[in-house]
């Protein structure tokens, strides 16, 4: 686990975004992304948080921490199901072939807990019982383990630009998948879930929900794309208080990025408007809790790539015969 001190020190060093010679970049809020010969793309995951939909700060390791904890959950999930990881050429970087993304993102949920638009809880509290064509009972506490975990499908963005909720019935009813691909990604994303709270587990913590992302190859074999089981796609609570707080109504202790909303949240920022400036070791933190995360699911010790990352980087990938 790298100190404070050390985190202090390259925080002014963090990778924003790259900018590589490389023709026809695109990026997202995270990551940047090339396309390359051979049906192949260079996805590059910088450091830049977001929460919010906003981009909020650069935290240092964060993009290798990404990038090595997707790549390794990618190994522990192709027996069930193929990913378009190629090669790590650089710790901030990963060659992956180039796919068609599918039209919805399927987020697998093990507890009624959240409180955005689209999570259970929040539309649970509202009254409703019958959400993403499940029957929940009456009586359900927040954050209380479902009997089994559940998918519950979003389209990516809608008509309205925000995600739509759909029924596991509605992505093949109204055309988004056929039902002979749809099958074959609920089956994947269902063990791939129960190997991830599998692994969570022996580190001391609870996945709780998480978001996957398929994809198309050209001869029409569909694959795991995007990342898997990271903090930036996944809840995380520690497991050893979850029953203690549950039991006395209290929130779990999260492990992920959610400590993050929560300080801006506390400083009345949601979303709207300019970020308040909070103080610097806060991004130390944020670094150090997304190493031990990295540290806690892989049993691996955190190696530190160097910084600056733009130089590193164009020299890896030089010899990788990619530039």
């Amino acid at each position: 686990m790298l100190k404070a001190e050390d985190i202090q020190q390259v925080l002014p060093l963090a990778f924003d975004h790259s900018n590589l010679p490389l023709p026809g970049k695109q990026h997202g809020k995270v990551r940047d992304w090339y396309s390359l010969p051979e049906q192949r793309r260079l996805i590059v995951t910088s450091d830049r948080l977001s929460a919010f939909d906003r981009n909020l700060a650069v935290v240092p390791y964060k993009g290798q921490v990404l990038n090595q904890l997707a790549a390794w959950w990618f190994e522990q999930a192709k027996d069930v199901i193929p990913n378009h990881l190629l090669t790590i050429p650089d710790p901030n970087c990963a060659v992956v072939q180039e796919v068609e993304p599918l039209p919805v993102e399927v987020i697998v949920r093990g507890y009624i807990t959240g409180v955005t638009s689209t999570a259970l809880w929040y539309r649970y509290n509202l009254g409703e019982r019958e959400i993403y064509g499940y029957h929940f009972p009456e009586g359900l506490l927040k954050n209380q383990k479902l009997p089994e975990a559940i998918i519950t499908p979003t389209t990516k963005g809608g008509v309205t630009g925000h995600d739509e909720r759909l029924t596991c019935a509605e992505v093949a009813e109204k055309g988004y998948l056929p039902q002979a691909e749809w099958d074959v990604i609920q089956s994947a994303a269902l063990q791939i879930f129960q190997r991830g709270q599998e692994v969570a587990a022996r580190a001391g913590l609870i996945l709780v929900d998480t978001k996957y992302e398929f994809g198309r190859t050209s001869d029409g074999e569909i694959i795991l794309i995007d990342e898997v089981h990271t903090p930036d796609s996944s809840r995380f609570w520690k497991a050893d208080n979850y029953t203690e707080r549950f039991d006395q109504g209290l929130e779990p202790e999260n492990f992920d990025k959610e400590f993050i909303r929560m300080a801006f949240a506390e400083l009345g920022y949601r979303g709207d408007g300019e970020p308040p400036q909070v103080p610097e070791k806060l991004w130390v933190q944020a670094s150090q809790r997304y190493i031990q995360i990295y540290e806690m699911l892989t049993g691996l010790v955190f190696d530190p790539a160097t910084y600056p990352a733009e130089s590193r980087l164009q020299k890896n990938l030089q010899e990788a015969g990619i530039l």
